[in-house]
């Protein structure tokens, strides 16, 4: 009984501890949370009004005839007009979501929610729906920024500091998932310079949340608890849970302006492929440094070209700051301007020169500074490393489709082999062993030397990159 009893006043004080604060044990008037909410509350209430649903149509063409038919251009020749008839336009709709970023009704949101589309609607949070017009689009960073024409000014969402973001902090996503608008979700930032790359998205630098974020959030702010906007609602993974990413809102700052007044970004472009620094490039080529980008194909009449870049040059310096990898030198010149001057601390033949080429305007086909992922391997005896060449003659020539130039013809790789695993293949043309030309057995003898490390210069499909491997790779 005793015992008992000892149990019993332990769960009361117990009880007491945990006593909620705003209980009336502990507040015999009135509760005190009425004046302190949660402060989610109070941040959804002041941004919900920039925030906008975006609902798209898009036309699609579909056919009544039988699917054997549809495309045959018999059938199409012989009806003529008739043809048309069994044809008619679907309309096919999307959603999305976005925020007002100007009281005149510019409104930023994804591209992939606007792009292709035939017509695009908005509705604010009030109800009142707008038709608007696409002003620009940055397929690069999967932006856009849409207008309308309200009746007078809107509320306006401040864009905060996602470079000062801190892993852990917490977030905030408002959007229309699955049509469900205006829809808020809290999480916390779970991780920062994500990269994807996949088919349907290609990028480097997302913000992570475990924000739940759903189809139909794209474009819609990611905001922190100051209410200001921090990322943009992007991307999930389809399969898992708590995995979304969103765009930091400083890579937006940088390309709004553009997407307004050109409808597109006007980005820097030096005219160069790159890779990164290996430290088997590094040993072959006499470079004192841990990080840094290979230089590979230089564009002819390129920036890079005027200033005399060449292929075998590494950068390890750009505008005084570390290059530590081939994506964050890439970001670095997309986000100078056409026209700008970039100073290059640059390694070549074991000597640093200095260079400082003027961009160009990124071309329409280009993606600014191509990356060339060819981390390929090699050794001091081929043969070692699964690889058979030939010297080049007539009949390879034709054999294997090479035009012009010389050196040596991959004609196999070896099953299982180092060679296969790093991606040679039958066809590659090595054009440079350490930096030496070759072009038969006795350069080639000359050029691996008793180095640890070998480097080779490859051009498959008119494009050229480098391999490296360290000697001791041998499998």
């Amino acid at each position: 009984m005793r015992v008992l009893k000892r149990c019993v006043g332990l769960s009361l004080l117990l009880a007491l501890i945990f006593l909620p604060a705003g209980s009336p044990a502990s507040a015999a008037s009135g509760n005190i949370y009425a004046d302190a909410k949660n402060p989610v509350v109070q941040i959804v209430k002041a941004v919900s009004p920039a925030v906008v649903n975006i609902d798209v149509e898009t036309m699609s063409k579909s056919s009544s005839l039988p699917l054997p038919f549809r495309n045959d251009p018999f059938f199409r020749e012989f009806f003529g007009e008739e043809f048309r008839k069994f044809s008619r336009s679907v309309p096919m709709k999307g959603r999305g979501s976005g925020f007002i970023v100007s009281k005149d009704g510019q409104i930023l949101t994804n591209n992939h929610v606007v792009e292709g589309v035939d017509k695009i609607t908005v509705t604010l949070v009030d109800g009142k729906i707008y038709e608007a017009t696409v002003l620009g689009r940055d397929p690069t960073y999967d932006l856009a920024v849409i207008s309308i024409s309200p009746d007078g000014n809107l509320p306006v969402l401040e864009l905060g500091d996602s470079d000062a973001l801190e892993v852990g902090e917490w977030a905030i996503a408002i959007g229309n998932p699955y049509g469900l608008e205006h829809t808020v979700t809290v999480g916390v930032i779970s991780a920062k310079n994500r990269s994807l790359h996949t088919r349907e998205v290609n990028f480097d630098g997302f913000l992570q949340t475990d924000a739940a974020i759903n189809p139909g959030n794209s474009g819609g702010p990611l905001l922190n608890m100051e209410g200001r906007v921090i990322g943009i609602n992007t991307a999930i993974v389809p399969y898992a849970q708590g995995l979304g990413f969103a765009v930091p809102v400083n890579m937006a700052k940088q390309i709004m302006n553009d997407l307004v007044t050109y409808g597109k970004v006007k980005r820097g472009w030096l005219g160069i492929a790159v890779q990164n620094l290996t430290k088997e490039f590094a040993d072959a080529y006499d470079v004192d440094a841990e990080t840094g980008i290979i230089v590979g194909d230089v564009f002819p009449d390129s920036a890079a070209a005027k200033a005399d870049l060449r292929r075998g040059d590494v950068i390890v310096e750009m505008n005084g700051n570390t290059v530590k990898d081939m994506q964050s030198f890439v970001n670095a010149v997309r986000s100078q301007s056409p026209g700008a001057r970039i100073r290059l601390k640059v390694i070549r033949s074991g000597k640093a020169i200095s260079i400082t080429p003027q961009l160009d305007e990124i071309p329409e086909s280009e993606g600014g500074v191509a990356s060339s992922s060819g981390e390929q391997t090699q050794k001091d005896t081929l043969a070692d490393v699964g690889i058979s060449v030939s010297p080049l003659t007539p009949e390879l020539r034709r054999q294997y489709g090479i035009e012009g130039g010389t050196g040596l013809i991959v004609t196999g790789v070896a099953q299982e082999s180092p060679a296969q695993s790093a991606g040679i293949r039958e066809g590659d043309l090595l054009l440079e062993v350490n930096g030496k030309k070759v072009g038969d057995q006795k350069q080639l003898d000359v050029a691996l030397g008793k180095g640890s490390s070998i480097v080779l210069l490859i051009e498959r499909s008119g494009r050229t990159f480098f391999a490296s491997l360290r000697l001791e790779d041998k499998k």
